[in-house]
């Protein structure tokens, strides 16, 4: 931040005017006179605002002039912990190294040891990580005694998270841990770490290897869920989706399960398969026993893979538990749906169904208005093709070809020939081409009823448009 703020009793951002002045300072007096400048201002500093200015981006921008700022400061006030915290790492972030030391041994002097804490090695893990350096971070984990501090599993896993935020740090972090594990024992939460990286590098045989080594030293733990997360994202990512379901069932029998993340990606490479049995299975898992809520994509691609293998009821259900979940449907699931229905030819469910759309609003794409009047008209339902080209033209469904051409083609398989007419001149005022197959129906129909100048009319209209 360029300007420093506080927090008021409400939780609103508040304006410091005195950490205000001592950054226009900072962040404007060459460095060397920055403690002068600082001094003739005559303004003296608080705890609360040297805490401001410190963490603030102009003293992250100019560590030295922070340096500076933090002495003068320290002239009149005692330093906090967070203060002294963000001397480490402002001077960490600057690859400061030396000084960085400095002001952690003058912490440690300076508090009694009571100063320096988990969060100030954190910070130097960070620093140290973010230039690549993991053998002189390791080295400080190593040296926390030092300071008072014990080098337990919290600082552990400090050290392993700062290693494994930097690309391709999963090895550095697994040997860290082949160092340590003998006199620091890990906990689950080490182990989640380890996963996560090879997870984010896709190694699934070490992924593997540290999660058989986390059953066997902390055990089955419900509340571990990113490990168990990591471990089956890493085998699906991997193309290994049969072992991974594999783990997941040894996983539930000790009642464990995965996050969302495992599940939406399981289900998303199941519904690509269109391995049904599978989808039913896990979907059934997620809900019923890991208790997850399912999104709106997930919901949406169970119901089409229902919908393609004809379980049509399930889908229906499926729709209807959407809200409970606060999840709502939308007019890609009720197309998905009406196309099961028209797929395998479920005329009267089709048809309940564009009623139930049109009552919650959602309109059925052209695509499905063709078909559904196609099948309709093969079920003997004329009434309900006409009802569908209604909507066609109520709602302006484009492209509307299909639908005419279907529409057509059926009203003259049925010999309603005034239907036809009727129809044919809407679809002229509406601009829908017809097509010359369509045309020539039409005709041989009209002439074998002797009904010419109908034709001749539809025609004449057609070449004037």
């Amino acid at each position: 931040m360029s300007t420093a703020a506080a927090k008021s009793p409400g939780g609103e951002e508040e304006a410091n005017p005195r950490a205000e002045a001592f950054l226009e300072i900072i962040g404007r007096v060459p460095t060397g006179e920055v403690e002068a400048a600082l001094s003739a201002c005559g303004i003296g500093p608080t705890a609360e605002v040297a805490e401001l200015v410190l963490k603030s981006r102009v003293c992250y921008s100019r560590p030295k002039s922070a340096v500076r700022f933090f002495r003068w400061a320290a002239q009149s006030v005692a330093h906090t912990a967070y203060a002294w915290n963000l001397l480490v790492d402002i001077l960490g972030r600057a690859a400061m190294f030396e000084p960085m030391w400095d002001a952690i041994r003058s912490m440690n002097q300076e508090g009694g040891g009571g100063l320096v804490s988990v969060a100030t090695f954190a910070s130097v893990f960070t620093s140290y990580c973010a230039r690549g350096n993991f053998k002189d971070a390791a080295t400080a984990f190593e040296v926390m005694g030092r300071y008072g501090l014990k080098p337990d599993a919290v600082a552990l896993n400090s050290l392993l998270s700062a290693i494994c935020r930097v690309e391709g740090g999963a090895q550095a972090a697994q040997d860290v841990f082949e160092r340590t594990k003998a006199t620091v024992p890990p906990d689950a939460d080490t182990f989640a770490i380890l996963l996560e990286a090879w997870e984010k590098e896709g190694n699934a045989d070490r992924a593997r290897s540290a999660f058989t080594e986390m059953v066997v030293r902390v055990g089955w733990d419900a509340a571990n869920v990113p490990a168990y997360d990591s471990l089956l994202s890493t085998l699906v990512r991997a193309g290994q989706l049969d072992d991974a379901l594999k783990f997941l069932q040894v996983m539930r029998s000790k009642r464990c399960f995965p996050g969302i993340k495992f599940f939406a990606n399981t289900m998303d490479i199941l519904f690509r398969k269109g391995d049904y049995a599978n989808a039913i299975a896990i979907w059934n898992m997620m809900v019923s026993e890991a208790g997850l809520v399912p999104n709106f994509s997930m919901y949406n691609a169970m119901i089409v893979l229902c919908c393609n293998v004809g379980s049509l009821d399930y889908a229906l259900g499926m729709l209807d538990g959407m809200p409970l979940n606060g999840v709502f449907a939308n007019a890609v699931t009720y197309n998905a749906i009406l196309e099961g229905f028209i797929k395998h030819r479920k005329a009267r469910e089709a048809e309940s169904f564009l009623k139930e759309m049109s009552k919650n609003e959602q309109l059925p794409t052209a695509c499905n208005c063709a078909a559904a009047i196609s099948l309709f008209f093969k079920e003997f339902n004329p009434s309900a093709a006409i009802n569908v080209w209604r909507c066609v033209v109520e709602h302006n469904i484009t492209p509307a070809e299909d639908s005419a051409r279907e529409l057509i083609a059926g009203l003259l398989d049925f010999g309603r020939l005034t239907e036809v007419k009727k129809r044919a001149e809407e679809m002229i005022d509406m601009r829908v081409e017809l097509s010359q197959s369509t045309m020539e129906n039409m005709k041989r129909a009209f002439a074998k009823a002797d009904r010419h100048q109908s034709f001749d009319h539809i025609a004449r209209r057609l070449k004037r448009r």
